[in-house]
Order: structure tokens, then C-alpha cells, then sequence
């Protein structure tokens, strides 16, 4: 008798590795930010809880309208997700068919050759370059004629590497008018290097540009899920098509709009935590680490082989970081304490 299999394929899927979550651990292994949501995020939550008996917008319409208001772009070119991990999925979904080609960096966000191959799609990955960033220079050589999507995530997880302006207009330049390019800027709100682009300012002149943002990380929404992408019309509209309905829900709505009403809030926060980052990845370079400079809410250790020896010893410390095996351990910034007892922690290491 024949029984109902699944795919074939979905066998080969690379699984997504969370960060642990361990009773009495200090977690630095998921790049959530310190503290949670903001108190007027909060009691907005607590508000709107007496009504998730009710279907949320599936449209998300309130939330557009104000990150339409915010970012001075048309409400249409807006479309929200459930986080911007859905949006990457479902911009493979929008723009390719089966067999179709999407190029990311590697290592880069390690869902995008998941969602690519859920898609149907083949993700073609380009390794990064000595210095640990993406290396558009090849993205560009990887070009075919089967592409049609390129992430280009900026800040890059988990290296915390930039691309700056010049570089990133020259290779927007060069790619062709019909293959899109996704700026994941999940980690905008803690760049602090002018010369790293806001996104948005291409999908104002370039019809082939679209980017990718989060509540997850600054917003400290992690939880919720909730996330939005500003593309062109076009892809916007296709972006709804391939959205399931209600699964951003009504209180992820109401705690972004809450977020954007928390601004000045927002950015102290951001402040605190890159003057952090900068302590950090001071204190790492002179404990005789080698770590790429970082424009995002953690830091990079290229450890190679010796990542998972390095976890396994912050574990034995209670202490949880990312290691991806043969590559290096990504170190989400903490608070101080947290990052104090890190340090340490990485120099007994190194003894």
C-alpha cells in the first residue's frame, strides 16, 4: 500500500539552528536586544490585549499607513510580514519560478538558501571575502540568465560587515534591470558609519531595488514577528499575494505603530547598545582576537574548527553564543554585565 510522502528534496533543506535558550543561562547567541519591548510598547500591548478575540488586519493597513507617513514613500510600494524572514521567503515565492536562480553572500542570513529551496528556487552562494563581507564583485560573476533575486544583507549576519554607498551604486549599476535586489537592513537602526546607505534612498530612483526591515532586533518585537519590505509597486502587490492572511497579528501590529510612536526612546537604546558593540570588539581585538569591524547588535569571531570548542566552553560559563561550525561564532552585545563576564569568559579562552 502507498503512503503520502512529503518532497523528495526537503531532505537536503539546511535547517535553521536557533539560538539556545537554557534556565539560568545568559543568552547572547540570538541578537535580541537587552530589556524588551519599550515601556509604552508595552502598555500598548497590555491595552490592545482585550481584544485578540478579533481577526487582525490582514492588510496590516494602519501599520503602511504610518510607515508610509515615516519613510515619505507612496503606501502602495509597502508591504509587512510575519519578520522579514517570511518577507525573504515570500519575495522568492513573488519573483521566481522553479528552477529560477537567487544569489546571496555566504555565510550570510542562514534562511536564505532555506527559503530559496522551499521556493522551488536554486540559491547560488558566493563566498564572502577575506575581510569577511560580501564580495559584490563576484555577486555580479555569479549572474545568469536563470537569475532573478539577490540578497544583500547589510549589516551582514552573522559578520556584522558593510557594504558602503560607492561600492554598493556601483553594483546596482551593473545588475540587470530584471533580476531584483533585496537589502536586508535588518540591523539599519544600530549603523552608525555614514557612509553605510539607508536602503530606501535606491527604491526612490531604481525600479529593481526593494528593502527588507525587521521589529525584531532595535524594536525589541523578536517575539511578535513582525516585519515590512519597500519595494516597488509591483513586488509590493506580489509580496500580498503570496502573504498568508492574518499572520502578522493584531498585537504585532500594535506594538510596531506603538515602536514608531517610541522614537527618541528607540535610538537612547540603540545608543547604549553600539557604544557597548565598540567596548566589545576593543576589548576583543586587544584580548588578540581577530574580529571584523561591525556596524550591527553583535560581533564575529572567525574562529574556524575551533567555534564549537569555543561555545562549549561559554556554555560550561553559562553563557550561549552562535557558533557555525568551521566558520566562527557570532556574539549578540548584551549589557554591560553580560558583556563583562563575555570578555572574560573569551580571554580564559585564549589562556
Amino acid at each position: 500500500m502507498s503512503t503520502v510522502a512529503p518532497r523528495a528534496d526537503l531532505e537536503s533543506l539546511p535547517k535553521y539552528v536557533p539560538g539556545r535558550t537554557i534556565q539560568g543561562a545568559i543568552k547572547l547567541a540570538s541578537n535580541e536586544v537587552p530589556g524588551g519591548a519599550l515601556p509604552s510598547v508595552a502598555k500598548a500591548l497590555a491595552e490592545a490585549a482585550t481584544g485578540i478575540n478579533r481577526y487582525p488586519d490582514t492588510g496590516s493597513q494602519a501599520l503602511r499607513d504610518r510607515l508610509a507617513a515615516d519613510l515619505a514613500v507612496p503606501v502602495e510600494r509597502i508591504a509587512v510580514g510575519c519578520g522579514s524572514v517570511s518577507l525573504c521567503q515570500q519575495l522568492v515565492q513573488a519573483v521566481c519560478a522553479p528552477g529560477d536562480e537567487v544569489i546571496f553572500g555566504w555565510r550570510s542570513f542562514e534562511a536564505y538558501p532555506i527559503v530559496t529551496q522551499v521556493a522551488n528556487a536554486v540559491g547560488v552562494r558566493v563566498p564572502l571575502t577575506a575581510g569577511h563581507g560580501l564580495d559584490l564583485d563576484a555577486m555580479l560573476a555569479a549572474i545568469t540568465p536563470r537569475t532573478r533575486l539577490i540578497f544583500v544583507c547589510n549589516p551582514n549576519n552573522p559578520t556584522g560587515t558593510t557594504v558602503r554607498r560607492a561600492e554598493l551604486e556601483r553594483f546596482l549599476d551593473a545588475v540587470p534591470g530584471h533580476v531584483l535586489v533585496a537589502l536586508d537592513e535588518a540591523y539599519r537602526e544600530f549603523v552608525t558609519d555614514r557612509e553605510v546607505p539607508d536602503g530606501i534612498e535606491f527604491t526612490r530612483t531604481r525600479d529593481n531595488v526593494t528593502v527588507l526591515r525587521t521589529f525584531s532586533k532595535a524594536y525589541g518585537l523578536a517575539g511578535l514577528r513582525v516585519g515590512y519590505a519597500v519595494a516597488p509597486e509591483p513586488i509590493a502587490d506580489a509580496l500580498r499575494q503570496v502573504y498568508v492572511a492574518f499572520s502578522v497579528n493584531m498585537l504585532a501590529q500594535v506594538a510596531a505603530i506603538a515602536s514608531l510612536d517610541a522614537a527618541d526612546e528607540l535610538l537612547t537604546r540603540c545608543r547604549e547598545i553600539v557604544g557597548e558593540r565598540e567596548r566589545v570588539h576593543a576589548a576583543l581585538l586587544e584580548a588578540g582576537y581577530e574580529v571584523p569591524p561591525t556596524q550591527a547588535n553583535f560581533v564575529w569571531l572567525p574562529l574556524g574548527d575551533r567555534a564549537a570548542a569555543f561555545a562549549e566552553y561559554l556554555m560550561d560559563r553559562k553563557l550561549i553564543v552562535r557558533p557555525f561550525q568551521g566558520d566562527g561564532v557570532r556574539v549578540t552585545i548584551g549589557t554591560r554585565e553580560e558583556n563583562d563576564l563575555f570578555l572574560e569568559a573569551a580571554r580564559e579562552f585564549l589562556r
